[in-house]
C-alpha cells in the first residue's frame, strides 16, 4: 500500500521561503512512467497543480508559479520536496503531495497525502 505524508511548518511569514517535504511509504520513487507532485488548494477555490518530479529527476512548473518554485528529491530517504520562495497571503492553501502514473496518453492521480494547511501571514 503506498502512502503520501505532507510535513512542514503550517505558517510561514511573506516574503519567507515555504518548504514542504513529502514522504513516500509502500513504493519506489525510481519507477519508470510515476511521477510525484505537488498540488495546492487555496480556500473557497479549486485545485492548483504545482509542478511535478519525474523518474529522470526532471522537473516541470505551473507557468504561474515557475519563477518561485523548486521541486526536488532525495531518494535514499524517499522523499521529495517542495520550495516556493517570496510568498505572499495569496499563498495560503492546502498543499497536497501526490503520485501520478502515466501511460501513452493518460495519467492518473492514484496516491495523495492527507494534505497540510499553510499559512502565509505576519
Amino acid at each position: 500500500q503506498v502512502q503520501l505524508q505532507e510535513s512542514g511548518p503550517g505558517l510561514v511569514k511573506p516574503s519567507q521561503t515555504l518548504s514542504l517535504t513529502c514522504t513516500v511509504s509502500g513504493g519506489s520513487m525510481l519507477s519508470n512512467y510515476i511521477y510525484y507532485s505537488w498540488i495546492r488548494q487555496p480556500p473557497g477555490k479549486g485545485l492548483e497543480w504545482i509542478g511535478y518530479i519525474v523518474y529522470s529527476g526532471s522537473t516541470y512548473y505551473s507557468p504561474s508559479l515557475k519563477s518561485r518554485t523548486a521541486i526536488s528529491r532525495d531518494t535514499s530517504k524517499n522523499q521529495f520536496t517542495l520550495q516556493l520562495s517570496s510568498v505572499t497571503p495569496e499563498d495560503t492553501a492546502v498543499y497536497y503531495c501526490a503520485r501520478v502514473i502515466s501511460g501513452r496518453n493518460w495519467y492518473v492521480y492514484d496516491y495523495w497525502g492527507q494534505g497540510t494547511q499553510v499559512t502565509v501571514s505576519s
